[in-house]
């Protein structure tokens, strides 16, 4: 195959129809101005980020205004580096003869010409929801297919009859981008988009919507492409109110997904894992029992940290003396049960402490004999902020919990489960015992994550308690500052700028309230929207993890009912109504974009044998190769053989150890295959996956990772 092009059009000899310049040279002008635009503009900002960098930061809102400013011009400068020629999606012309270029990001020419419009814009949606049937007011769409930073196809389509100027050729490109051998990770599908692809993209994000669709339908990309479009299009959505949560089913899974909302434009969406909401767990495992897990799954299970941290909440019911250099002060149950009434609904138990703390201090101060002859007030409060009794009464009556500890106990002692669970029974209550109650399994993350929710960090207090103590020094010695400045002027009072400095705001002002503790947890919200992709295998206790996340319950939920291990009786808004969801819109992809029919052909029984009426996608292309079948003895040779005759894409083994490590062969479990593609999937012994709907999926899932080449051995 020669290639005979110059410029940014590298057309193969098949296509050489399509390098006539009637046909290109518009977009090669257009695409030299495109790139000269780039340059200047990383230019512009790199000028500007050095510009607000020379300045000084100050302090106060002053530094928190110039951080923003440079973490903006940083990400921008970061979005025109990543960005090369193939920023340029295409092009569609309007029945008036407007021609609009479309980008993964908006650009400008230094006269403000518009060079691109951003996909995400009102502007762009004609390029993605034109059909023949609704043309959305194009005359024609230009797609392009870049390799390497050349274009190396293009792909036209006309909505009039009119069709000078354009190269017809029956979806060349589009079909060419399925078949493309696929690398470690996965690529954006702006360029191929489809209407009803971007039509859910684009949908409101108010309440719940649900992305349902078979294998190679484009689940994940669309919920990539929301993500990204969502955090640009919605204000509601913006970081500052929140943000956007990504969540996947593994690790491998967010590897293979981490460069496409880069190349979106988007870096302001959080991704994770539901292990990841737990962190300092360490890997955990499946639960061993399945009634165990069962019982764990519940929500009701969840409901029982309330009552446990409860029981660390409820005030002494006797009163007690407090002695100090001054006076005897009594302590009444009624004081204790007011300072116990003082955090705000919502505050987390430890940090409650704190304020149940000041709140004592607080009554007990008023109950002091204060007079002029007596000790000032803040003088009584350090006093009774170090006085031994009193602090050893408010650690055993609200103490600092840790998280794991308190669901430990629940696992370890059957009277604290009984009062915090009496729904269980005695058998169950027996069966949720165990000897190693630290021993976590996946089952426990969702009792860890509501526990540490609502106890908040154990050590917060300590850090609260470490800033007022600065801060009060940084006051004592300004306060000695001042006075020397006042004693030393000599100005006279009535002219002096001095005595302002009198003024408890102004002082206060000159304290330095910034701090180096370490922020919250940037998972734990809460988040202004969840995205959550193979929801179908969430239990309805890790649901509640997302729940206490999104106040707005603003979800995209992506995932298949035939492929959930545990089974899907009930219908998406039945499932999600249970778990605490609502009423959900719901979306359905039935074309399969990347598993060849023969593959499909050969799944589809699979599935259907335990789940009849599975609903499995409808492939769009045919490879012309059929699925093969084989002895496990002769896996070394298929992967060779393949190595061999394809120098690129990537191969899967599904059942078995690899023969020896090759860097575009990996070896998977169905469950952490979940979610990937490969060109090649090798199926060893998948009988032995095991029996009923679990092995069923994971036999369906397994055969459709591939985009290509499907051999199937067996012993």
């Amino acid at each position: 195959m020669t290639r005979t092009n110059t410029g940014v059009f590298d057309l193969p000899d098949e296509r050489a129809a399509k390098r006539d310049p009637r046909l290109t040279a518009a977009d090669e002008q257009h695409l030299a101005r495109i790139a000269r635009a780039l340059e200047d503009a990383v230019a512009e900002q790199q000028g500007r980020l050095d510009d607000v960098r020379r300045h000084a930061a100050g302090r106060g809102q002053r530094a928190l205004d110039r951080d923003q400013e440079v973490r903006r011009i940083s990400a921008r400068l970061r979005q025109l580096r990543r960005a090369t020629l193939d920023v340029c999606l295409g092009r569609m012309v309007a029945v008036d003869g407007e021609v609009t270029y479309l980008g993964r990001i908006g650009l400008t020419d230094s006269d403000g010409h518009r060079l691109l419009v951003d996909w995400r814009t009102p502007a762009a949606e004609p390029f993605f929801a034109a059909t023949h049937a609704r043309p959305h007011g194009l005359a024609s769409r230009r797609r392009y297919r870049w390799t390497q930073g050349r274009i190396t196809d293009y792909w036209d389509e006309a909505f009039v009859a009119d069709t000078a100027g354009l190269a017809l050729d029956d979806d060349s490109a589009f079909l060419a981008s399925l078949a493309d051998s696929r690398t470690g990770r996965m690529r954006d599908v702006l360029g191929t988009l489809q209407a009803d692809q971007d039509a859910i993209i684009r949908s409101s994000s108010r309440g719940a919507l649900v992305v349902d669709g078979g294998p190679g339908t484009g689940k994940t990309v669309v919920a990539l492409h929301r993500a990204a479009y969502l955090l640009h299009a919605d204000p509601r959505l913006s970081a500052g109110r929140g943000g956007i949560l990504f969540v996947g089913p593994h690790q491998p899974y967010l590897n293979y997904v981490a460069d496409v909302l880069p190349s979106l434009g988007e870096e302001g969406v959080r991704t994770c894992t539901l292990d990841d909401l737990v962190p300092g767990v360490g890997d955990v495992e499946p639960e061993a029992e399945e009634a165990v897990a069962a019982l764990k799954a519940r929500v009701e299970m969840v409901g029982a940290i309330e009552p446990a941290v409860r029981l660390y909440e409820e005030p002494p019911a006797d009163g007690m003396l407090v002695e100090t250099e001054w006076a005897e002060v009594w302590l009444s149950p009624h004081d204790w049960a007011e300072a116990f009434a003082a955090p705000d609904p919502g505050t987390p138990h430890n940090e409650g402490r704190e304020v149940v703390w000041e709140a004592l201090l607080d009554l007990l101060v008023d109950k002091h004999p204060l007079d002029e002859a007596g000790p000032a007030a803040a003088v009584v409060r350090r006093a009774l902020d170090r006085h031994p009794a009193l602090r050893e009464a408010i650690g055993g009556a609200w103490p600092v919990l840790d998280p794991e500890d308190l669901v430990g106990d629940l696992w370890s002692v059957p009277a604290y489960l009984r009062h915090c669970a009496p729904w269980l029974s005695s058998a169950e209550v027996r069966a949720l015992q165990r000897d190693r109650p630290r021993a976590w399994t996946r089952s426990d993350l969702p009792l860890l994550d509501a526990a540490r929710l609502r106890l908040g960090d154990p050590e917060a207090q300590r850090r609260s308690r470490r800033r007022k103590a600065a801060a009060a020094a940084q006051r004592a010695h300004m306060d000695d500052v001042v006075q020397h400045l006042l004693e030393s002027d000599v100005h006279a009072d009535d002219v002096s700028p001095l005595p302002m400095l009198r003024g408890e705001d102004l002082r206060e002002a000159l304290v330095d309230q910034t701090t180096d503790e370490p922020e919250s947890d940037a998972l734990t919200g809460p988040f202004a929207h969840v995205v959550v992709d193979e929801a179908q295998e969430l239990t309805d206790a890790e649901w509640q993890m997302l729940l206490h996340r999104c106040p707005t319950r603003s979800f995209t939920v992506v995932g298949d009912r035939a492929q959930a291990r545990a089974g899907f009786a009930e219908t998406w808004p039945e499932r999600l109504a249970r778990v605490g969801l609502g009423e959900a819109r719901q979306a359905t992809l039935t074309v399969n974009y990347r598993t060849p029919a023969e593959i499909m052909e050969a799944a589809a029984p699979v599935i259907r044998a335990v789940l009849p009426d599975a609903s499995v996608p409808t492939s769009v292309r045919r490879s012309g190769r059929p699925v093969r079948l084989g002895a496990v003895a002769t896996l070394p040779d298929v992967l060779d053989d393949w190595l061999a005759a394809q120098p690129e894409g990537t191969a899967c083994v599904i059942g078995a150890p690899l023969p020896r490590a090759h860097p575009r062969v990996r070896s998977l479990s169905p469950t952490l295959a979940k979610g990937l593609e490969f060109d090649l999937v090798v199926l060893v012994n998948p009988d032995g996956f095991g029996p009923g709907v679990p092995g069923a999926v994971d036999r369906y899932v397994a055969m459709t990772r591939s985009t290509s080449d499907l051999v199937v051995l067996a012993d």
